[in-house]
């Protein structure tokens, strides 16, 4: 809106709201108070420093600490580099409090018992006609980073691991060091009871704007002398969304791998070749990603090598706001059937690699397949459905009650509107009506339930019809693209619910009718609203 557009609504409110033009004293004290808020946001609108600081980061822009000391005449993008500043300090000022954990478990499962028998062999065994099902590894981690300055971050990570009775863990310890905007440095220390002590050194730094390397160089301590190992890896942007990369491994297991990975807004798509001791390889997979509420991702990939070759295909869909379940199908030679069960919960990753059997058996890569996608259908339907609905229900439940007061203060406030604009409205449809102009008939504002399935949710809508009138300008009624919540005369009747507006309006003396989502614009009249009656 130009400086104008705003000294022209300005006055047409002022004259709304202004105190001396109503007698009773109670309308009299309602419009004082509503000629204060907007007398406000005029002062806030009519400074370009403070406006500028609106348009970006609204009111919370306005609430930061530490603008008395901006000096006055920048430009917006000025201040919102102040603006970066000050929240930057405050940030640094939380760092203290910061952690970043990170864990997983994974739990190995030998299910071979379900499709390897040997029933000729053992069955007279007592129990012999049960499947046995072991878990016959285990793997624990856990990492927590503490912030010590704004460059400076130290780790502490550990892990356990089990196998067919034995195991062993490890504790690791890391400093690192952002020493610039291009590179950082990290130094690792660790010990663990099956391994000696381990020193390391970690570098990244950028090249160019679209080629990075990163090189890691560790000491590993055993009884058997020290093992040097090396990797360094060479990256480059080809272009907005591919990023080429060469890897040399040298030490235990030597290996030179190049590999090209495209990720766009759809697709992820990765080819791969590595030539090393003992394992070379080549590898092609692609996941595709569904455009859905739940971020439902299919992927498969095709690995062959000097091990054999695995085809592995899947799928992962978001089953909460920050749980990610995931399942995948391996079968390869001499590996096997396997199931791979993965859930993502925050930063914790819970991984289950189910072994069903050491042969190609049909049977098993189609229970393999089957059998997970009708338990998750199963589960979603009877638990997790109920679960998010319920959930849903308790946090608008819980922003209503923090909100109420609020609310009911908007509603007093929508509502002492509504009586202070009745004189203006009348005066409004009185010049519309001599001109055969618009005329708003009735106006709902709020949730609709149209859907037959959706019969039991209650309608939560308030009667908008006089402040639409009131902003009825030379027979055009104009909304931008923004919540109608915050209109004079309007108040949010379903927090947090999907809300809209349903006009109707005559106009020439034919009657339109439009409904329109919260946040979309809407320009009245058009053609396309006209209500066909010939039928």
């Amino acid at each position: 809106a130009s400086s104008e557009e705003l000294k022209a609504a300005y006055r047409r409110l002022c004259m709304l709201y202004h105190p001396d033009k109503h007698r009773d004293p109670e309308l009299k004290s309602q419009a004082e108070r509503l000629f204060n808020l907007v007398h406000q946001a005029y002062e806030v609108l009519s400074d370009p420093q403070t406006r500028a600081i609106y348009d970006i980061y609204g009111k919370r822009g306005l609430e930061m600490e530490g603008w008395e000391v901006v000096e006055r005449r920048r430009t917006p993008a000025e201040i919102r580099e102040e603006f970066e500043r000050l929240q930057q300090e405050r940030e640094e000022r939380r760092l203290q409090q910061r952690t970043n954990p990170k864990g997983t478990i994974s739990v190995g499962v030998d299910a071979t018992d379900l499709f390897d028998r040997y029933d000729e062999e053992y069955e007279d065994v007592s129990g012999s006609g049960f499947p046995q099902i072991e878990i016959n590894k285990m793997h624990i981690s856990q990492s927590i980073e503490a912030p010590l300055t704004a460059t400076d971050t130290a780790i502490l990570s550990g892990s356990l691991s089990t196998q067919n009775g034995n195991g062993g863990g490890s504790i690791n310890f890391a400093l690192r060091r952002v020493t610039s905007a291009k590179g950082w440095g990290e130094l690792e220390f660790g010990a663990g009871d099956l391994q000696g002590p381990l020193f390391g050194l970690k570098l990244f730094r950028n090249l160019t704007p679209r080629c990075f390397v990163t090189t890691n160089c560790a000491l590993q301590f055993s009884s058997r002398g020290i093992r040097p190992g090396l990797t360094t890896v060479l990256a480059r942007n080809l272009d907005k969304n591919t990023v080429g990369y060469l890897q040399w491994r040298w030490g235990i297991q030597s290996a030179m791998n190049t590999s090209i990975v495209r990720d766009t807004k759809t697709s992820h798509f990765t080819v791969a070749l590595q030539l090393g001791i003992p394992h070379s390889f080549a590898l092609i997979s692609y996941q595709h990603k569904f455009q859905d509420d739940d971020q439902t991702r299919v992927k498969g990939s095709l690995k062959a090598g000097f091990f054999g070759t695995v085809v592995e295909y899947g799928a992962e869909r978001k089953i909460s706001r920050h749980s990610v379940l995931g399942a995948a199908v391996s079968v390869g030679v001499p590996q096997g059937v396997s199931l791979k069960v993965k859930l993502n919960r925050a930063s914790q990753t819970y991984f289950f690699p189910i072994h069903l059997t050491d042969q190609l058996l049909p049977s098993a890569v189609f229970y393999a397949t089957v059998g997970p996608l009708i338990i998750y259908f199963a589960m979603h339907r009877l638990i997790i459905k109920p679960y998010l609905r319920a959930q849903k229900e308790k946090e608008l439940e819980k922003q209503r009650e923090s909100t109420a007061t609020d609310i009911l203060q908007k509603k007093q406030e929508a509502e002492a509107a509504v009586r202070l604009m009745q004189e203006s409205v009348r005066r409004i449809i009185e010049a519309e009506e001599s001109r055969m102009g618009l005329i708003i008939v009735n106006a709902w504002y709020g949730k609709f339930v149209n859907d037959k399935s959706k019969k039991s949710e209650k309608v939560k809508v308030i009667d908008v019809t006089v402040p639409l009138q009131c902003l009825v300008k030379d027979s055009k009624l104009i909304l931008t693209e923004a919540s109608k919540a915050g209109l004079p005369g309007f108040y949010d009747p379903c927090v947090g619910e999907e809300k809209s507006l349903r006009v109707l309006y005559q106009f020439r003396g034919v009657l339109h009718q439009v409904t329109v989502p919260d946040s979309e614009a809407l320009r009245i009249p058009k053609q396309s609203h006209r209500i066909d009656t010939d039928g």
